[in-house]
């Protein structure tokens, strides 16, 4: 088993790290690693639904999509990730095994005194609480499992950032679980840092696994890597635009009026917008209802499309950042 100790922060680049792993390699791997403050979501789901859009903007949270399902998780350096990418060796039937990927963690854990334990179908708990999500993704005769370690995280970061209003969306993406989570660090009997923490459970998996022999990436690693990066983590098309179809309702008050946006959007594009509100203006809103049909379902592009009219002719005292807001 290649063992893989990973010091690259940015999301984009670990996660193509792992879809490179999985398909260009035969060894066994396990990888640790960290990400920027970022939310990572399912490759099921709608993206826009599982964010607080105003939150991330503000904050310069990232957004990236994934290899695997389940739900949206929020990512810092105070929580570790871990993957492992394993062989069927012959056995398809036992490939998705939840259990068995967590157990190692669990291990590190009651070395330290606490009492962590695998509960629903793919969460580790101490008291409860989750400090502990995992998704699993099958490529061939391969299976990549990995899982977040919240040891130190901001945890009101993790609640505004995946906080949205339920009513704004009505799609068939798979909703994010919110559960009640904690911090590995607030259960030690002894400090320990985010790092330090780190290497336990790398020396626990070198130990647990005689093959083992850590593996540092090569200049071509990193350069396909990044390659994989751009194409794919780092576009807005596998980010956003792999979201299933959704209907997006949203009003708001302004000093010129009431507004409302009722969007179609289809594989991250308005297909079909429906204005009202009880506004004035001179000119007719369908003109633009007709002019956002089309335009992905993203800020710049839809500021870009606004920018082709006089926007207060068709809605007098309501500013294009206003508009903006109603259609996010």
């Amino acid at each position: 088993m290649l063992c893989i100790y990973n010091s690259n922060t940015r999301p984009q680049f670990n996660l193509a790290a792992e879809e490179y792993f999985l398909k260009n390699f035969s060894d066994e791997i396990f990888m640790l690693w960290r990400n920027e403050p970022a939310i990572i979501v399912g490759k099921h789901q709608n993206t826009l639904a599982e964010i607080n859009v105003d939150y991330v903007k503000a904050n310069n949270i990232q957004v990236v999509r994934r290899l695997t399902g389940g739900g949206a998780v929020f990512h810092d350096l105070g929580n570790i990730n871990f993957t492992f990418i394993m062989n069927a060796n012959g056995d398809h039937n036992n490939l998705i095994d939840f259990r068995k990927y967590t157990l190692p963690v669990i291990d590190v854990l009651q070395k330290l005194g606490i009492d962590a334990r695998f509960e629903g179908r793919n969460d580790l708990t101490i008291g409860g609480k989750k400090f502990s999500g995992n998704a699993e993704h099958v490529h061939k005769n391969r299976v990549l499992h990995h899982g977040t370690l919240l040891f130190s995280s901001k945890l009101p970061d993790l609640s505004a950032a995946l906080n949205v209003d339920p009513a704004k969306f009505n799609d068939k993406a798979v909703k994010s679980v919110r559960s009640r989570v904690t911090n590995i660090s607030d259960h030690l009997h002894e400090p320990l840092t985010v790092l330090e923490f780190k290497d336990r459970v790398m020396a626990h998996i070198m130990e647990m696994y005689t093959d083992s022999r850590a593996y540092e990436l090569t200049a071509s690693d990193t350069e396909k890597i990044g390659q994989l990066a751009e194409q794919r983590y780092a576009t807005w098309d596998w980010n956003f635009g792999q979201s299933p179809e959704y209907n997006l309702r949203k009003v708001i008050r302004t000093a010129g009026g009431q507004v409302e946006f009722d969007l179609l959007v289809v594989r991250g594009k308005i297909e079909k917008v429906k204005i009202f509100g009880d506004f004035f203006g001179k000119s007719d809103v369908e003109e633009i209802e007709e002019a956002l049909a089309g335009v992905m379902h993203e800020e710049s592009a839809v500021r870009a499309c606004l920018r082709q009219f006089n926007v207060n002719d068709y809605f007098n005292n309501i500013s294009v950042d206003e508009l903006i807001e109603a259609i996010f």
